[in-house]
């Protein structure tokens, strides 16, 4: 009853998001809840929560400061040399945009944290994707699934739970499992090549010029209908406007004054010479803007040795990872920013990110708190582990890896890697099946796992790129399916499995 309870429950949630029928908090919170009375322990609902809401409490903590630190480096212009590579290879061809956001999402996933790598992809593309009117779902796919191929690194945390549950070495985890992860990492480009081929073939083959001229036509159409307005305005409004309202004098003068300007300088129309309109309009199809008031150029190799000691910290374990970020985060912004309105300006811009995020987080707690709680998550394991047959014993690292796609995706990693994990490595072991192949088995599920509803830093990724979640799980789960596929394919030829 509870398996059946616990897949209908699952199933509900995804199918109300992907329809739009309700909001993922609003889903999060409102259908554990329910199927938590329908299980009969509606009693216990908020010591289910409570729970739920103290386990995922220090993924919030460091999911909120990784958001101002990261956010803030952004800022300062820290990832600006390898965003401009990206994008000076990207140019506006569709095509090499989709394949730049898969190489860079890879690249900045080496730090090991989801959040960070969609922060800055998303910060370094989104702007490309809306000003040529590319799908931002292509987008999200192509750096989830990215991210998930390297979140196998040994401190990216799969890895290292795989190795604590059955007490073995992460290195002899990881490194073998790298020819495999390298034909994972291939195929995501592959994907990225075939994605942008088709926003090519919908969108034409676009030249920066092309862009720039309909967008320096539509923002003169624009500036034109807005003159027009003005002037009608201005002949029939009579001075309604009070004190300390002024539209372009001083404050509290009592005045209003209407100033007129014609070709302003978003038109683009006034410039003198060709060259610097034009490498004054390719400003605008940059990710990050070059000459933000943000920018710390002098700060550059601090803010690096920082952000270097911080990975080198979160690596090595020496303090707990919300407590890094906490601590990176303060001096960031002290020594960036020194002033105390610049930093209330800086955590004001970030404010938006962390609370969507923080918000989902604890939403999340729920939807765990409720299927740890009610033992619904124990059930489904163990009904999904005994329907494996008999006959499948010697094959068990196969069975591993293709369990470990739904189960990491409607689970938490902590749930699969300590709860489901070593009862698939002693099954294994019966066959003669050795545990370290169980454990690189388990790691191939992790490209979709990055997509699950109980993934906080994939709420990052929808959030900041303005994406419904629904739409989101609609396009990737399928292309993030067939990368873990293709890990487990390579895996199983290399003899790795």
């Amino acid at each position: 009853m509870l398996t059946i309870l616990g897949f209908t429950m699952i199933a509900t949630f995804l199918v109300l998001i992907m329809m739009k029928k309700m909001s993922p908090i609003a889903a999060l919170v409102l259908i554990p809840a329910l199927f938590c009375v329908f299980v009969g322990k509606g009693a216990h609902l908020g010591d289910y929560v409570i729970e739920g809401v103290g386990t995922l409490a220090p993924t919030a903590a460091m999911l909120m400061f990784a958001i101002v630190y990261f956010g803030v480096m952004i800022d300062v212009g820290l990832f600006d040399p390898i965003v401009r590579g990206i994008l000076k290879f990207c140019k506006a061809d569709p095509l090499r945009i989709v394949v730049g956001t898969a190489l860079l999402a890879a690249i900045v996933s080496l730090d090991g944290d989801g959040s960070t790598t969609f922060m800055i992809t998303v910060s370094a593309m989104y702007p490309l994707y809306k000003r040529l009117k590319m799908s931002l779902v292509v987008m999200t796919g192509v750096a989830a699934t990215a991210n998930g191929v390297m979140n196998t690194l040994p401190w990216g945390g799969p890895t290292a739970r795989a190795a604590t549950a059955l007490k073995l070495d992460a290195g002899d985890i990881f490194v073998p499992m790298i020819p495999a992860l390298a034909v994972g990492l291939v195929a995501v480009i592959a994907l990225s090549y075939v994605l942008g081929l088709r926003e090519r073939k919908r969108l034409g083959v676009l030249s920066l010029a092309d862009v720039l001229e309909k967008e320096q036509q539509k923002e003169q159409q624009e500036t034109g209908i807005s003159e027009t307005r003005a002037e009608t305005e201005t002949e029939s409004e009579t001075v309604l406007v009070g004190a300390g309202a002024g539209v372009s004098g001083g404050p509290g003068d009592g005045k209003v004054r209407f100033t007129k300007t014609t070709g302003g300088a978003g038109a683009g129309t006034d410039a003198s010479d060709g060259d610097d309109a034009e490498e004054e309009q390719d400003v605008r199809l940059q990710g990050l803007d070059p000459n933000r008031p943000t920018l710390r150029p002098k700060l550059y190799w601090f803010n690096a040795l920082l952000t270097a000691v911080l990975l080198v910290a979160m690596i090595m374990e020496l303090l707990p990872i919300p407590v890094l970020f906490l601590l990176a985060a303060a001096l960031a912004l002290t020594v960036n920013f020194p002033n105390i309105p610049e930093q209330r300006e800086r955590l004001a811009a970030h404010a938006d990110n962390v609370l969507n995020v923080s918000g989902m987080v604890f939403a999340a707690a729920v939807f765990t708190g409720v299927l740890q709680g009610t033992g619904m998550v124990d059930s489904m394991a163990k009904w999904l582990v005994d329907g494996i047959p008999d006959g499948m014993g010697p094959h068990m690292a196969i069975v591993t890896g293709v369990l470990s796609l739904p189960l990491t995706y409607f689970m938490s990693n902590d749930g699969f890697y300590f709860g489901v994990l070593p009862v698939l490595a002693e099954a294994g072991a019966a066959h003669g099946v050795s545990p370290l192949e169980i454990a690189r088995a388990s790691l191939v599920g992790q490209p979709l796992h990055m997509s699950s509803p109980l993934v906080p830093a994939v709420y990052v990724l929808v959030g900041m790129a303005k994406v419904d979640f629904g739409d989101h799980t609609k396009f990737v789960v399928k292309w993030a399916a067939l990368t873990s596929l293709v890990v487990l394919g390579a895996g199983i030829l290399f003899g790795i499995i």
